[in-house]
């Protein structure tokens, strides 16, 4: 069973003391392919097509002018390390033990624009570059179609090697629109994360991309490997609803929190 998120936009570029073992990309090729593309656009040109600011811009034009291989601990990190958004304040990787990453390292993987699928102790350099950008290469309007076939194709080489060959996708609509369910070797299992609040169930962005790093982090920390067995996450008050869920869909939901600072 593999697990799939999506990246995050805030980077934690901090050096690590956590593990000195690291991975290199599978497509590095390709991601540097699309670096040289980047550096030749301007500034103005990243804040259009990527519609940041001019400080978003400025930085990464210079992340872009800056990347190169090859890749080392000296210039790069892990990826499950240097990821920080919401997703990754959920999975908590810094926390992980020698035994959950090398878990991890078999059965997570991450989604990126830049860098198609990442290993959790892949080393990668810091960038900016949402699966969703409308990026023009020879092989056709979006990044969508620079990656083609080619993440499927590789989760499919991972797939081959587990006894059993589901996929969980805890990544966002935007990244696993990378992914090819109909080509898949296996069956794709979502979890769906809501809130109730006076009697109605939805789902906020937020909680689930929390949720989504929480679940990842309770797969890898408690070895989950068998479909059946994602029915029991329970924490931070989620509870699975079976009757709101199929087997290639699960639902979860719990009290929505109150805001921040608000018992």
């Amino acid at each position: 069973m593999l697990t799939v998120l999506s990246p995050a936009k805030s980077l934690n570029l901090e050096p690590q003391k956590q593990t000195s073992k690291f991975s290199t990309p599978e497509f590095l090729d390709e991601a540097e392919t699309l670096v040289k593309k980047l550096r030749r656009m301007s500034k103005k040109s990243l804040r259009e097509l990527m519609g940041i600011s001019e400080d978003l811009a400025e930085l990464n034009h210079e992340r872009f002018n800056q990347w190169a291989r090859p890749f080392s601990t000296e210039n790069a990190k892990q990826a499950a390390l240097m990821f920080n958004g919401d997703v990754y304040q959920g999975l908590q990787a810094e926390q992980f033990k020698a035994r959950d990453l090398a878990f991890a390292q078999d059965h997570l993987r991450i989604l990126s624009g830049l860098y198609g699928v990442l290993r959790p102790l892949d080393l990668m350099q810091a960038y900016r570059l949402e699966m969703g950008t409308s990026l023009a290469t020879r092989s056709g309007n979006s990044l969508y179609d620079f990656w083609g076939d080619k993440i499927t194709d590789s989760l499919n080489r991972e797939l081959e090697s587990h006894k059993q060959p589901e996929l969980v996708n805890l990544a966002s609509n935007e990244y696993f629109k990378s992914v090819k369910p109909k080509l898949l070797a296996g069956s794709v299992i979502t979890p769906v994360f809501k809130e109730i609040k006076d009697g109605k169930s939805r789902t906020i962005a937020l909680f689930a991309k929390q949720a989504r790093g929480r679940m990842a982090a309770w797969i890898i920390q408690n070895r989950i490997d068998q479909p059946d067995q994602l029915s029991d996450f329970n924490l931070d008050g989620y509870e699975f609803q079976a009757d709101e869920s199929t087997s290639a869909k699960l639902t979860f939901s719990r009290p929505q929190p109150p805001p921040v600072g608000k018992k």
